[in-house]
């Protein structure tokens, strides 16, 4: 005789979240509960946005700006013409703004799915309303010609790799409750009551994942933030950043000895020699479980601290 196993909430939306096709307008519903029963008003609103669509009074996650490529049409003298040629952004950005260049996808995620369906069946790129630039790029681009039509495209696998950002965000965000949150494996559809310090955890582990902000933490509820900003060549602003986070002070302590001593390898490798070797050792008390602070979260934290205490953020 079997026994059926009952997932907890977390463990279904992992379930759903890792198989091919699954439906994310659903998988972000029982997230969306998660969030609730867990207090967190950064990820009730990042699902909120994700299933209805991000409102213009809100920023969005760096994941839904996606390149736009742009073609115009061309007249000169004497019944000369250029057509369908390609406009380079460096013009684009120069005459009309980087806002051109960079498109915000505020659509729902559902809207996002259907995008990627009719790219599969239809093939081609997606066409953007590009007619103000008509305006914009008069007699800009090349001397002497007028021009009559600009086309903005944006490709089909931009917005593949938005519902892939979204599906990874999802599992990397259960991962880290599951790691740093143990109550949260035993959420379930009944009432739930979450610790503050949990509630504390899973705003900061949300910002983080999803905006990969950590110059602000939530901390509580009601959109209350404290301010962790890590300030030039300060140490102590370090620590105190870093201890906020989940590491223990002691350690803290030691990565901020060890960066006052030397510099960067590079702006994407924010770290010195030896700060790497701290880095090696000292990830897996993470990993353990010994820092209150998931391996992703940390090296997130650790990474865009040292950025800013080396002035490179």
């Amino acid at each position: 005789m079997s026994m059926e196993v009952k997932l907890s909430l977390l463990q279904q939306i992992q379930e759903s979240v890792v198989q091919e096709g699954a439906d994310l307008g659903s998988i972000l519903l029982k997230l969306r509960l998660l969030a609730a029963r867990l207090g967190s008003d950064t990820l009730e609103e990042w699902v909120k946005h994700e299933s209805e669509g991000y409102p213009m009074d809100a920023n969005v996650p760096d994941y839904r700006i996606v390149g736009v490529t742009y073609r115009g049409t061309f007249s000169g003298p004497f019944g000369s013409g250029i057509k369908n040629a390609q406009i380079p952004p460096y013009l684009i950005e120069k005459h009309a703004g980087e806002s051109w260049t960079k498109y915000e996808v505020r659509e729902s995620i559902a809207a996002v799915d259907e995008m990627v369906r009719r790219q599969t069946s239809d093939g081609g790129d997606f066409g953007i309303d590009a007619s103000n630039l008509i305006l914009l790029l008069q007699g800009k681009i090349y001397k002497g010609y007028a021009c009559n039509d600009v086309s903005g495209l944006i490709s089909p696998t931009s917005f593949y790799e938005i519902q892939q950002a979204v599906r990874s965000r999802i599992l990397e965000l259960t991962i880290e409750f599951e790691r740093s949150v143990p109550g949260s494996v035993h959420v379930a559809f009944g009432t739930t009551k979450t610790e503050k310090k949990d509630v504390e955890q899973v705003q900061q582990i949300s910002q983080q994942i999803i905006y990969g902000n950590v110059s602000t933490a939530v901390a509580g509820g009601s959109g209350s933030r404290i301010s962790v900003a890590v300030n030039e060549r300060d140490g102590q602003s370090f620590i105190e950043h870093l201890v906020k986070s989940g590491i223990p002070e002691k350690d803290a302590s030691e990565l901020a000895e060890i960066i006052a001593t030397e510099e960067p390898s590079s702006v994407e490798e924010p770290f010195g020699q030896q700060a790497k070797k701290w880095l090696g050792s000292n990830l897996k008390k993470a990993a353990e479980g010994t820092w209150s602070v998931g391996v992703s979260v940390a090296t997130k934290v650790l990474t865009e601290a040292a950025l800013k205490y080396y002035g490179l953020k």
